[in-house]
């Protein structure tokens, strides 16, 4: 029994002292190893008004959410889908990310929309490739109209064509702001079709949340 007992701990010693160099080199990768977007995949380039811009996430691992999107006492919930019986399609960050890097190889059939005031932009800044036009643009039909014809390729006549109508990828400060809400109820309303707007819900506190980058 005394035999057993130490022919097991010698076996044992002999396995650990073997195993440790794969140990120590595991510990050193996850040490090393990067914040990742995606498995594989830790910086996508996307361009921005003409210029390319790296979206990756902040690599300090004691990062934290810049203090004012950490208040919990913000808006009312926004729902899922709050545009019902329209089904707009409610879209997170990997799908906004997929929806810029279309957008910047020249899909321009793509438009990534910011609906917040200048104020909020200017505060938090913006997610690389979008355009900032407010919600607040679109509380008069006739400047609706107009953005509508000039950004976002509708051919106006005696009934819209919506044929050559942008995908339009709308988002506020997250999931307790209405500004891109009111902006997208407002396109809907104008017939504007469901299918070529997406929600991106979380906004920027989400993309925040993750330390993704923004563009000041």
């Amino acid at each position: 029994m005394k035999f057993s007992k130490l022919f097991f701990i010698s076996i044992f010693s002999v396995s650990m002292t073997l195993l440790a160099p794969f140990q120590s080199a595991n510990a050193e990768e996850k040490q090393t190893k990067g914040v990742m977007i995606t498995q594989g995949i830790q910086s996508v380039d996307v361009k921005h008004h003409g210029k390319t811009v790296a979206i990756t996430r902040v690599q300090d691992k004691k990062n934290e959410i810049v203090p004012f999107y950490r208040k919990t006492t913000r808006g009312t919930i926004q729902a899922m889908h709050p545009f019902a019986p329209h089904a707009v399609e409610t879209i997170g960050e990997r799908e906004m990310i997929e929806y810029i890097q279309k957008m910047s190889v020249g899909d321009s059939s793509i438009l990534i929309v910011d609906s917040r005031t200048p104020a909020w932009v200017k505060r938090s800044g913006m997610i690389p490739g979008a355009v900032n036009i407010p919600f607040t643009k679109f509380s008069e039909d006739d400047v609706t109209l107009e953005i509508m014809e000039d950004e976002f390729d509708v051919i106006p006549g005696e009934t819209f064509n919506f044929s050559n109508a942008k995908t339009l990828v709308m988002y506020c400060n997250g999931n307790w702001c209405g500004q891109s809400p009111t902006a997208i109820r407002k396109l809907l309303s104008m017939g504007y079709p469901a299918a070529k707007i997406k929600y991106f819900r979380g906004g920027m506190q989400s993309w925040a949340a993750l330390g993704l980058t923004t563009i000041k």
